[in-house]
């Protein structure tokens, strides 16, 4: 049975008892409203490390104003049975005011990754991530940590963090988990109707152009992103926010692939008034 934590002193009470038994703490940290994506990084933890634990917060401090804090879906007694069908060992599920109390004012950043990409597009974004993860890390002291690919950028950071900070912690990234026909895994495609769901496979559509179109000697970024562009724009609910193509260690803007490399192929587009991001790995 999954035991439910909701204060910080408890979750060290327990963190402190699994290291005394040598356990290794397997983290992953989650919004919640949990999808096979979730699942798949809860069962990675499961082979990888002897205790796993799962949180569960929707953290203010990474919405804008005008992002859907407010509505973002949220069901905790359907997670918490997934997650003790899963057998995790404990969920940690603070309220906001045990993480952030009155006159909470210490912020973690990281230069550089942060500000290309959904850093522009949501400029206080990561601040909010790096914050809460440091938080959520020092709460669960975990020996291995779990994050998608799918969130490529946020697991960037958070491993040049991890780098950064000196902490010791090893960093796991689980692949994209999608549905049958290609949509990765979202929390918010729940904000879909039946014609955006239909609508939204032109972002897997044209990543796996992009890959296709790299395989074949495709070399040259913008020739790639423009056929992209012809596919996401295909529908009309469809609105770019950007196409890019990064490095994958030094997440570092590529005009021109090169061979022996690993690149991410990203993609974060409007359908409808849902944003949604994915991505494709290659390797040349």
């Amino acid at each position: 049975m999954s035991i439910v934590i909701s204060s910080v002193k408890e979750m060290h009470r327990l963190s402190s008892e699994l290291k005394r038994a040598n356990n290794k703490i397997g983290f992953v940290p989650t919004m919640g409203y949990l999808h096979e994506g979730h699942i798949s990084l809860i069962r990675a933890s499961k082979r990888k490390s002897d205790a796993t634990v799962v949180s569960i917060f929707v953290n203010p401090i990474q919405f804008a104003p005008n992002e859907d804090f407010n509505k973002y879906p949220r069901d905790f007694n359907r997670d918490k049975k997934m997650l003790q069908s899963e057998g995790v060992d404990a969920i940690f599920y603070p309220s906001s005011s045990e993480i952030y109390p009155e006159n909470f004012q210490t912020y973690v950043t990281v230069e550089k990754i942060s500000q290309i990409l959904e850093g522009t597009f949501r400029p206080a974004h990561f601040k909010g991530v790096t914050t809460i993860v440091n938080i959520l890390f020092n709460c669960v002291k975990p020996d291995i940590v779990f994050f998608g690919q799918k969130d490529a950028q946020q697991a960037a950071i958070i491993k040049q963090m991890i780098a950064d900070l000196k902490m010791d912690i090893e960093i796991s990234i689980e692949p994209i988990v999608r549905e049958q026909d290609g949509l990765a895994m979202s929390s918010r495609n729940i904000y879909l109707n039946e014609k955006e769901r239909r609508d939204a496979l032109v972002l897997y559509n044209s990543l796996c152009l992009a890959e296709k179109l790299i395989n074949s000697g495709e070399r040259n970024k913008e020739r790639i992103v423009t056929e992209m562009q012809l596919i996401i724009n295909s529908v009309e609910s469809s609105k770019i926010d950007y196409i890019e193509i990064v490095e994958q260690t030094t997440f570092s803007i590529s005009n021109t692939l090169e061979r022996g490399k690993s690149y991410y192929v990203l993609v974060a587009c409007w359908i409808g008034t849902t944003r949604l991001i994915d991505n494709i790995l290659v390797t040349i």
